[in-house]
């Protein structure tokens, strides 16, 4: 991970940190899952590193780390806080899945940084994407990826 990467990634931890011990955050409905926003990214750009990743995927994944990064989105963060990076770990985890079909899940696994099995953490996320973010937004997400 670069430095500009690694210093989203650090900014991204702290802001969720902070956030949800505020009344906002800790009576969030989507808390546990916006919690992992910063492992996802970091686990994009490990990913998007790995050796062992098909060209086509990392095509993906880079696709989803600008759409973490970027400040214009379908749900903004700037307008929502920490609770606009939903629509990230949707798409985050979406990508994710669908790489685990041309890549072993070890590769996966071995650079998850996040709490919980991360292929658990994914299928979690998936099954309540289309709640989280709202089935149209859900539908225009999936078609990015």
């Amino acid at each position: 991970m670069n430095s500009k990467e690694q210093d989203f990634y650090q900014n991204l931890r702290m802001k969720m940190r902070e956030w949800l011990t505020s009344s906002d955050g800790s009576t969030n409905k989507w808390a546990e899952y916006l919690m992992f926003a910063p492992d996802l990214f970091h686990l994009l750009c490990k990913l998007v590193l790995d050796k062992s990743v098909y060209v086509s995927d990392k095509t993906r994944l880079l696709a989803a780390i600008a759409y973490f990064i970027s400040p214009v989105d379908l749900v903004p963060e700037a307008l929502l806080g920490p609770a606009g990076f939903v629509d990230d770990i949707a798409l985050a985890a979406y990508v994710i899945n669908s790489i685990i079909k041309n890549t072993d899940a070890e590769v996966v696994r071995k650079h998850w940084a996040g709490n919980g099995e991360v292929l658990g953490v994914i299928q979690s996320i998936l099954g309540v994407a289309d709640e989280m973010v709202g089935s149209g937004l859900w539908k225009k997400l999936k078609k990015k990826a």
